[in-house]
């Protein structure tokens, strides 16, 4: 039987996107007011490997990913979904009543959290691959690193397959690598 023991705190990860920059610098100005200063920023993506979301965000989309300083225990993902998904509504009636966006989602955000393993990620739908957390939340594992390389699955969305992405997922697990190394804690 295997010991029973508290998970190692996680690097908390939001990617956020829109084809509104205002929009992008809300969304970083809230989860700072949040979760703490940043550690590590991604240059703003263009958003161009589905048109999944253009019916509802408009074109011309960008996705700028967010690591925060502050590790997290991966328990609280559920709640961090829950706060990010009210962020966007409460963003959604914002840009409307100021005529700001026409789309009636003109923010995306999705929290996750990165591992020396793993990139997980939350969501509301479930799916085969996708195991219920809490709260209506579920999560998956998006990437996994093995052989010195992110490494997709099959359910892998597309632009997560991107080199670009795993470089900068790449320094986050440096980055999360060296605060395990001094001890640093949630």
């Amino acid at each position: 039987m295997g010991a029973i023991s508290p998970p190692r705190p996680v690097l908390l990860l939001l990617a956020a996107f829109s084809r509104h920059e205002a929009a992008l610098d809300w969304a970083r100005e809230r989860a700072e007011a949040t979760w703490g200063p940043i550690a590590l920023a991604s240059e703003r993506f263009p958003f161009v490997d589905t048109d999944y979301y253009e019916a509802t965000m408009g074109p011309g989309l960008a996705k700028q990913f967010l690591a925060f300083e502050r590790l997290i225990d991966p328990a609280t993902l559920p709640a961090i979904k829950r706060a990010t998904n009210d962020w966007e509504d409460e963003y959604a009636r914002r840009a409307a009543s100021a005529d700001a966006a026409t789309e009636p989602r003109p923010l995306n955000l999705d929290p996750g959290y990165l591992t020396l393993a793993k990139l997980v990620l939350a969501s509301t739908k479930d799916h085969a691959h996708r195991l219920y957390l809490s709260d209506g939340i579920y999560a998956e594992v998006t990437l996994s690193y093995k052989h010195r390389a992110w490494r997709p699955h099959e359910w892998t969305f597309p632009d997560y397959r991107r080199a670009e992405y795993h470089e900068f997922f790449s320094r986050c697990r440096e980055w999360l690598k060296e605060q395990e190394g001094s001890g640093a804690r949630g």
